[in-house]
This record gives C-alpha cells, sequence and structure tokens, in this order.
C-alpha cells in the first residue's frame, strides 16, 4: 500500500512591496511522503515570492513532468514554472520550452553549489530562465516554522523576505544565481 500526502493547511498574509502585491491567501499544501519539512516550506517560500490569484501547487514529487507550482494563464498557457530543489538541465530546458518564464528556487547548502557549477553552462542563454538559491541556515530555519495549520505574515521588501508565525520570524535573502539581465 502507497502511503499518502500529509495535507497541510496556511493562512499566508502577504505584503510584497517590491511587487505591490498584497493578499491574503488560504493555502493547502499536500506534503509528498519522501518530501521533507524543509523542501515543503521551500515550495510555499516560492509561493510567496511569485504569489497571484492563479498560482498553484502542482501535484509534487509524483509528477516529475509537471512544475512545484505554475501559474497557469487564462488562454491556459503556462505563464509561470516554478521548481524547487536541483532539476536536472534537461527538466529545465524543457521547461523553457513550455513556459512564458521558468523560475529555479535551489537549496542544499553545498549540494546546491555543485549542482549550479554543473548546471550553469548547461542552461546559459534561457532567455526566461531565473535562478535563485536560499542558503542553508535560511531553509533549515524556514523548515521550522512547519506546522499542520500555520498562520503566516510574510513581508517582501528590496530582496529581502519576511516570513514567520506569532513567535518566530525568519529573514531570508534568496541569492540570485541566473537571469537573463545578470
Amino acid at each position: 500500500m502507497a502511503l499518502k500526502s500529509t495535507i497541510f493547511k496556511a493562512e499566508l498574509q502577504l505584503a510584497d512591496l517590491d511587487r505591490s502585491h498584497f493578499a491574503d491567501y488560504s493555502l493547502t499544501i499536500a506534503r509528498h511522503p519522501s518530501e521533507n519539512d524543509q523542501r515543503m516550506m521551500i515550495r510555499l517560500l516560492a509561493f510567496a515570492m511569485f504569489a497571484s490569484e492563479s498560482l498553484a501547487f502542482g501535484r509534487g514529487l509524483s509528477s516529475e513532468d509537471e512544475a512545484d507550482l505554475a501559474d497557469i494563464d487564462l488562454t491556459g498557457e503556462i505563464a509561470r514554472w516554478i521548481d524547487v530543489g536541483l532539476p536536472d538541465e534537461r527538466n529545465i530546458r524543457r521547461a523553457c520550452g513550455r513556459a512564458r518564464q521558468v523560475v529555479v528556487l535551489a537549496y542544499g547548502g553545498r549540494g546546491a553549489e555543485i549542482w549550479w557549477q554543473q548546471t550553469a553552462g548547461k542552461v546559459d542563454g534561457q532567455k526566461n530562465l531565473q535562478v535563485y538559491a536560499v542558503p542553508p541556515a535560511e531553509s533549515q530555519a524556514l523548515a521550522a516554522l512547519a506546522e499542520r495549520n500555520m498562520r503566516l505574515q510574510c513581508t517582501i521588501q528590496d530582496g529581502v523576505i519576511w516570513l514567520g508565525n506569532e513567535g518566530t520570524h525568519v529573514e531570508l535573502t534568496p541569492q540570485r544565481l541566473y537571469s537573463p539581465a545578470a
């Protein structure tokens, strides 16, 4: 018998001053049995960074040909494809061909550094790709916020993200590794 996903609920109050986007979101996040709190919370961070009314979580780790988060426009086209972790460069290039914008939010410390060294040259020239890295201490602190029912506040200003609950706040500064303008 296959293990089932664990359901997490998050009430997210978002104030993104960089994009002038202010909204409250009621999110349901299915954590795959092989996924840990850190990866799940990085997906939540990705949602906060690129939040919109049409941004939604994908089916997760069991669906390799699907984004972790996708923003589908009214015509059915993928406006934004977001992957979390260390995706294969072939998957990145395939996503770049399917979506107007592709974002990778990498984490994992030294493993992420090695992944980027091996991947950077293979994805160079992708005009619709952005790659960010979350430092290890920040991603671990973010994982500590994980609860089955979360009430989170998030403020984004000048590329700095403050995410927290009633008792704990985490300051995050994802490092931009790659973008067409970089």
